[in-house]
């Protein structure tokens, strides 16, 4: 019976092992696709001039969720620190994902169920992020400032003042990039306000109310109800700002964007998103928004999937920022691709460079490409973070 016992106990931690090792990797490999793969062939005239970009900058990707050492190159996925400074990007947002729902789709999901507790059992992760949206979080941002530390040429912004000693390092030397910390969904607070504290304590600096369900904080476009800011969020919301932190209204509700527009007293980001008169749907912004957000000194990012953008190469998301633009104006329009958010994006991170001819292609000129590929959301964070 002893000996059954001891060998059952070696099968599971054999099982677990096998499962730690193996099963994240092809998770995310099932869900993160590009469409044209790595190596990619730039023409001279658009790698000579992305060279000349002074400021590269993305508003979002998921790959903290994966588990993937980010100091590492990685064959799968869009994003790793390699790969950021192999494509020049001075600037990538992560978002910490917390939860998604089973049979997660764009009409229609509740609370009820979680994928990503799965994830974070397979993964190794810290036993209370097992259970504990709040500590997948915390977790998430613990996990990038240790990739800091271990990479030099990787560092997190977290206030005007960095950003601007990153910006002056990189005249120097721009062999180097940075992260700054996003949350995508304010159900991680458990609906305790003093949590708000803590992601701020631990690098957090832009804050998406909702993702794919409703919450104790408002309504997801693709919630059940879809309502507004909850009293609770309009809560959050004050406090948030009260600390400089970011509001970004990505998978809001109608209802939520219009109270998040009526009671911000900063300005709006949108992470990720399309435009409604290119591919309809609440997932993106109405013409109308847009206006809304650009009176308001706001940002918008321009995602580079399907269903934000209806088309799955970089022409699609170049049409979405020329609509933008010329809503907005150009200095409130930037990139938000989305990478590693378990979508099909025309590239990973190294393709930036195959945009410009799509840019191109839609009467943009170099200034114009260098506003939109980094500069709006460098000169955005630098008025918007707090200031230390």
């Amino acid at each position: 019976m002893v000996k059954w016992l001891m060998r059952s106990a070696v099968l599971l931690v054999v099982l677990a092992l096998v499962a730690h090792l193996l099963l994240p990797g092809y998770v995310e490999r099932q869900l993160n696709h590009v469409v044209l793969a790595p190596p990619y062939t730039v023409s001279a005239a658009d790698s000579a001039q992305y060279a000349r970009l002074p400021f590269i900058a993305d508003l979002h990707s998921d790959a903290m969720l994966w588990g993937r050492d980010l100091t590492v190159r990685s064959d799968r996925g869009h994003v790793d620190i390699p790969r950021l400074l192999e494509a020049g990007v001075a600037l990538q947002v992560f978002t910490a994902v917390t939860k998604t729902p089973k049979g997660q789709n764009y009409s229609s999901n509740s609370d009820e169920t979680d994928n990503i507790t799965a994830l974070m059992v397979v993964q190794g992760r810290r036993p209370a992020t097992w259970t504990s949206l709040f500590a997948r979080g915390i977790d998430m941002a613990a996990r990038l400032q240790d990739a800091a530390a271990k990479e030099e040429r990787f560092r997190i912004i977290t206030s005007g003042s960095k950003l601007r000693d990153y910006l002056a390092d990189r005249q120097r030397d721009a062999k180097q990039t940075a992260g700054m910390l996003g949350v995508e969904g304010l159900h991680l607070l458990e609906g305790k306000l003093e949590n708000l504290d803590e992601l701020y304590r631990a690098g957090y600096r832009v804050v998406a109310p909702v993702h794919f369900f409703d919450n104790e904080v408002g309504g997801s476009a693709h919630g059940v109800a879809k309502g507004g800011l909850t009293p609770f969020g309009k809560t959050v919301l004050a406090q948030a700002e009260r600390r400089s932190m970011i509001i970004d209204i990505s998978h809001g509700s109608t209802a939520l964007i219009d109270d998040v527009l009526d009671l911000a007293e900063r300005p709006i980001l949108v992470t990720h998103t399309g435009v409604r008169a290119l591919c309809p749907g609440d997932r993106n912004l109405s013409d109308d928004q847009l206006r809304r957000i650009a009176a308001g000194g706001g940002l918008v990012g321009i995602a580079m999937f399907e269903q934000a953008v209806c088309g799955v190469d970089a022409s699609a998301t170049a049409r979405h920022i020329a609509h933008a633009v010329e809503i907005m104006g150009l200095q409130h329009v930037a990139l938000g691709s989305d990478f590693d958010g378990a979508v099909t994006t025309p590239f990973d991170v190294t393709g930036l460079p195959l945009l410009l001819s799509a840019l191109r292609e839609e009467g943009f000129s170099e200034s114009d490409m260098a506003a939109i590929m980094g500069g709006n959301v460098r000169d955005f964070f630098i008025a918007n973070l707090p200031a230390e």
